[in-house]
This record gives structure tokens, C-alpha cells and sequence, in this order.
């Protein structure tokens, strides 16, 4: 019997596309035997080969032997892609499932609504990073974290939107900018600016709807107010409101308290709230068959907002975009915005002063993150904001504020500093709020205070751990840092 010759590595074969194969020839010449040996495909750059091409010199039973043994390796590994492949496909359905809810609702007497056109919901799968669940409590407060899907269009409602003056302020708006710069002292806007933007929401406007929320029965629920939990309700005069009933009650409280960090931060852009337990009330009576069947918990405590009309979505202005040098004193492009251009601008920067202190990641920082795999999302209406007629920012469906967002605060960490870095122009207004919170260090007690003087129902749904309460002040004393690095670094303008 003839030796058999080694076995030849006769090429490796490189596609054009993403996809790379690897090809293994041995080739037996004592009995003309050619086994062919196909590596499973590598999806992605990053992967390593899954097969090692070297030969040895072998008789046919060996090479036969060695050559299945790879080929079941190769196997086994395209088998495991495949399954992790089925489970990335699964939670994509399960996704553009509930994604589907939160645009396509029905509206009463208008039908099915539909939000702008089709997105791309690839953009989208951040979202699934929502659901990572908190470390196992030992205690009888663990909640397990749920995902946190949430839609513009859950605010498109019935009511009129009430501010003051806005007919008078609105012809001022329009056009270019004739009452001097737009930065006063420094890093602050103008204070002609701040003349011409009214209070959206109140306190007085406020009070008053959160009596009538209280008091008025609800006579009907139904899907339109973003995640398929929630409920837009009906009041026996007409009016609405969404209905947040959490997936765990972390969520109704990280909506709750946000509101009231905005009324201490002197932030208006939030629509009024109120809490409700929905067990026995006779403010739930005429709902009852409908709340059974959504399987709502008697002991339940869901949060209601007013329901805004004629509202529609935002994008994120150019200068706070990945390719622009941020928001500051310094930029030209300041000098040549419209009043009413100026004017979002300066609702931007306390939006992201805000949300940066209740480190909420479901709005301009996951666009953030997302563009990793998706260079245009800055492009399309930013998450959880919308704008009326007049050019007011809505803040809403705040509900990763604080309790959620400080529990993963260490995965979006370097992306909110990303997006504070990005602003140095503020309002005067909310800079001395904060300057206060910062002086004093009293944070936990001003908002403790807050809430349990305007909200019957806060014992009943808790408040910041004696952790997050640090956390928050914590972010507080750093944003603070950040504004006078701002007014050190434009001090000569």
C-alpha cells in the first residue's frame, strides 16, 4: 500500500459581503477521496474562525475520521447561531408587536389613528434593554423590572391646550430676532426670551385639574395611551386621561415623583398628574367588567395625566446633534435662529438638564445609543416629546425617571454626561433651583415635602430609597459642577 501524501489546504475563500467561509481540501490520492469540509459562516468581522485548516499526514481512515470530527463541530456551532438567532427573532416579534399598539390605537369617532409614516423599528431595539431586572430583593418591596414602552402619540387627545397669552406671544415668535442676543451673562438665555416663553402648565391650571381628576367617576377605558397595560380613560364630563398602570409600580412612582422634581426644578413642561387606587372607589364603579378584564389588582395605585391635544413630534435640533460642537454662547448659528427657533432651543436645555438629574434614557439618550447601529435616528422625532401649536415642548411618559433610571443608571451613565456636556446655555431660572438644591443638600426632604403636601396617595406608593435620594442629589451637585465648568470656560465672551 502506497503512503498517502498529506492533505492539501487548498484555498480560503473570502466573500464580498459580511459573510466569510472557510473551506477545508484533503485530499486522499491512494484512492482518489476528496472530503470537503465547509466551516459554518461567520456572521460579523468580530467572530473568530470556527475551524483550524491544519493538515497532517494521515492514512484515508484518519483524515475520514478527523474531517467528520471538525465538520460536527462546524455543526454544532451553526446550530448554536442558528438558536441564538431564533431567540433575537422571537424578542424582534414580541417587539414590533407591542411596537404596533403604541402607534396604531383607535381614537373615539376618528377610528384607528396611525402616527406619521412606517418606521424602521430596527432603531428601535434599545427598548429591549428596558426589561434588564433588578438584582433579586430580599425584602417584601422587589419588584422585577419590565420594559418600558412608551409612544408620543399617547398624548394626542380631546382637550385644549391652556396657556396664557399665547395669541399675543405667538406673532413675536415667528419672526427673526430684533430685541438683541439671545445669551445673556455669559451662558444664560436672554431675558426677553424668557418673556416671550409662557408657563404651559400652571400650578393653578394644575390644582385644578388634579381636584376634578380626583373627583370625577371614570366612565370608560380603553387602548390608546402607549403600552397595551395603559388606558385612556374617560370622565363622566367628557374629558380624558391616560391611565399608567405599571408593569411594576417602580414605573408609576418614577412617573410621579419626576413630576414633582419638575414642579421644584420650576419645569412646567409636564401635563398634570394625580394618583388613584383603583380597588374599591366609586370613582371606578362604572369601569369595573373592564377592569377585571385587563386583570388590573384591586390593591393597585395607577397614576392619570391629562390628555393633550393637537401635539406633534420633535426632532432633535441640529446643535445637538453628533456632528455639531453642542449648545453654547459661542455658536453662530444662534445669531441667525428665528425667536421661535430660539425658543426650543431654550426648552431643550432644560430638558436635558432634567432629564440628566432623573437620568432618564428614554429620550434624547437613547437616541444616543442607538446611533450605533442606526446614523439617522436624530433625524426622527425624539422619544416621549412632542410640541404644541405654539412651539411648547410636552414632556411626557416619564416613567424611567429616577426609581428605574438609578437602578441601571451604570449602563446609560457615560451617555447622559455625553448629552449634558453637550449644553452650555441655560435658564436663569432653573440654574438658581438647582444652585439651591446644591447649596443646601436637601433634595430628598424639599421633594418629600412636595409630595406628600400635594399627593394623598404618596405613602401609599412610597418614595426614593434612602440610595436614590443620594443618587439624586448626587447628580444634582455634578450638574452644578457642569454649569460653572460652562461659565469658567465662556467667561470671556
Amino acid at each position: 500500500m502506497s503512503t498517502a501524501p498529506p492533505c492539501v489546504h487548498l484555498h480560503r475563500q473570502t466573500g464580498t459581503t459580511q459573510r466569510r467561509r472557510d473551506r477545508i481540501t484533503a485530499v486522499v490520492s491512494d484512492n482518489q477521496w476528496w472530503v470537503y469540509c465547509v466551516a459554518a459562516d461567520r456572521m460579523t468581522d468580530g467572530l473568530s474562525s470556527l475551524v483550524s485548516s491544519q493538515c497532517l499526514t494521515m492514512d484515508s481512515h484518519d483524515c475520514w475520521r478527523e474531517t467528520m470530527r471538525a465538520l460536527s463541530a462546524n455543526l454544532f456551532a451553526l446550530l448554536l447561531v442558528c438558536a441564538l438567532a431564533s431567540v433575537f427573532y422571537v424578542w424582534s416579534a414580541l417587539e414590533n408587536h407591542l411596537e404596533r399598539h403604541k402607534r396604531d390605537f383607535s381614537v373615539p369617532g376618528r377610528g384607528s389613528f396611525h402616527q406619521g409614516p412606517s418606521e424602521d423599528l430596527s432603531a428601535k431595539t434599545f427598548r429591549a434593554l428596558l426589561a434588564v431586572p433588578a438584582a433579586q430583593r430580599h425584602n417584601s418591596g422587589a419588584r422585577s423590572e419590565g420594559q418600558n414602552l412608551t409612544n408620543t402619540s399617547a398624548f394626542m387627545g380631546t382637550l385644549d391646550y391652556h396657556v396664557n397669552g399665547d395669541d399675543e406671544r405667538s406673532a413675536q415668535r415667528e419672526g427673526p430676532v430684533k430685541l438683541g442676543s439671545p445669551v445673556d451673562g455669559r451662558i444664560f438665555w436672554s431675558d426677553w426670551l424668557e418673556d416671550l416663553l409662557p408657563v404651559r402648565f400652571t400650578e393653578g391650571y394644575a390644582e385644578v385639574w388634579r381636584n376634578k381628576a380626583r373627583a370625577s367617576p371614570v366612565v370608560k377605558l380603553e387602548p390608546g395611551c402607549g403600552r397595551i397595560s395603559n388606558q385612556l380613560a374617560t370622565f363622566s364630563d367628557g374629558t380624558k386621561a391616560c391611565v399608567r398602570y405599571g408593569i411594576n409600580a417602580d414605573q408609576v412612582q418614577g412617573e410621579t415623583l419626576t413630576y414633582y422634581l419638575a414642579s421644584l426644578l420650576g419645569i412646567t413642561n409636564l401635563p398634570p398628574l394625580v394618583l388613584s387606587h383603583i380597588g374599591d372607589s366609586a370613582q371606578w364603579a362604572a369601569v369595573r367588567t373592564r377592569i377585571n378584564d385587563l386583570q388590573w389588582s384591586d390593591r393597585a395605585v395607577v397614576s392619570l395625566t391629562e390628555w393633550i391635544s393637537n401635539l406633534t413630534g420633535v426632532v432633535t435640533p441640529a446643535p445637538l446633534r453628533q456632528e455639531s460642537s453642542g449648545l453654547h454662547p459661542a455658536l453662530k448659528s444662534l445669531e441667525n435662529k428665528t425667536t421661535a427657533g430660539l425658543l426650543e432651543l431654550m426648552q431643550w436645555s432644560d430638558l436635558i438638564v432634567f432629564d440628566y438629574l432623573t437620568a432618564n434614557f428614554d429620550r434624547l439618550v437613547s437616541n444616543l445609543f442607538s446611533l450605533q447601529w442606526d446614523p439617522h435616528v436624530m433625524e426622527r422625532d425624539t422619544n416621549n416629546l412632542l410640541k404644541t401649536p405654539y412651539g411648547d415642548l410636552v414632556f411626557i411618559d416619564n416613567e424611567a425617571g429616577l426609581v428605574h433610571g438609578f437602578r441601571v443608571l451604570n449602563m446609560w451613565e457615560k451617555y447622559h454626561h455625553s448629552v449634558l456636556s453637550s449644553v452650555c446655555v441655560f435658564r436663569k431660572r432653573t440654574t438658581q433651583r438647582v444652585a439651591e438644591l446644591h447649596r443646601h443638600r436637601d433634595s430628598r426632604r424639599r421633594l418629600l415635602e412636595l409630595y406628600r403636601d400635594s399627593e394623598p396617595l404618596s405613602q401609599e406608593l412610597g418614595f426614593l430609597s434612602d440610595e436614590h435620594a443620594a443618587v439624586l442629589q448626587d447628580r444634582i451637585d455634578r450638574l452644578y459642577k457642569h454649569i460653572l465648568h460652562c461659565k469658567g470656560k465662556y467667561s470671556q465672551l
